[in-house]
């Protein structure tokens, strides 16, 4: 996409961070914003917020982790604004923890929004884009998370890497159609992430909020600048947009480890053939 004056724009996790970020950018471009959230005092915020720089803003409720919902909401911005161009899969949550100590509720819990959510996006906005013919974009976000994993982080990894995979497929599948695929993955980013626990069914306030993960968000990156990334992704129907370059030594050391397994198995015995390994 390269022309933005007039479109719409849905983004997910709208109401702060990354998502309010992306809103507020888009809205400067000239396109009409759509913010999806569960918090509704937040959401109202955002949305007068937007509405007072001048933007044509709206706001829905919406639990990405429900696929009736993502379809309610994509109804609604259709009944808002007629045409949805740009979707931004942006609602995210973290848990942490050792093995054993995550519920089987939290691994239930970040599948649903991080992963699912992704998923019922892309699933039910890909047919709304197709159907005007003008084209559009998908911004999936992911995380630096989603190429290095580090320990207790496992469950946010597993749903990131995800959708870097899902992303680079869906890259594929949708080129052809005329609509491109961004995926994100910002390292530290000032968000509310690290309090995401505020919004678990069940858990609410009294969950424990990792000290260390606040504290390194709280210091990181203005979503800002992530934003003005994603748009020159878009701009560029780039794939991958990596906020934090600093990272890259980290990703260098293991996609080092694995080139190296795969020489290790061009050198393996078992790969010769029948009776090499005695």
């Amino acid at each position: 996409m390269k022309d933005f004056e007039g479109k719409v724009a849905f983004v997910t996790g709208g109401a702060s961070g990354i998502g309010l970020a992306l809103g507020e950018a888009f809205g400067r471009l000239g396109m009409k914003v759509m913010l999806a959230d569960v918090e509704a005092g937040a959401l109202d915020k955002a949305v007068a917020r937007l509405k007072a720089q001048g933007v044509a803003a709206a706001g829905v409720i919406c639990d990405v982790s429900r696929r009736d919902a993502v379809q309610a909401a994509a109804d609604a911005t259709l009944a808002a604004f007629g045409k949805i161009h740009i979707v931004c899969n942006n609602a995210g949550v973290s848990v942490t923890g050792r093995i054993g100590e995550l519920r089987p509720r939290d691994w239930d819990w970040i599948l649903d929004i991080n992963l699912k959510g992704v998923i019922h996006g892309t699933e039910v906005f890909t047919p709304l884009i197709e159907r005007h013919g003008e084209g559009g974009h998908f911004v999936n976000t992911a995380s630096m998370g989603g190429m290095i994993s580090a320990p207790t982080h496992e469950p946010y990894t597993a749903t990131k890497f995800a959708v870097i995979g899902m992303s680079e497929g869906w890259a594929g599948q949708l080129s052809a159609r005329g609509i491109g695929v961004t995926v994100l993955c910002p390292a530290f980013v000032r968000t509310r992430i690290a309090e995401s626990r505020r919004n678990q069914p069940g858990a609410g306030a009294g969950e424990p909020v990792n000290a260390a993960a606040k504290a390194a968000v709280e210091a990181g990156m203005a979503p800002e600048v992530v934003a003005g990334m994603a748009i020159e992704a878009i701009r560029a129907t780039e794939l991958y947009v990596f906020t934090h370059p600093e990272f890259e030594t980290v990703v260098r050391e293991r996609f080092d480890r694995i080139l190296a397994a795969f020489e290790r198995a061009r050198l393996s015995p078992f790969l010769s053939g029948p009776g090499s390994v005695t």
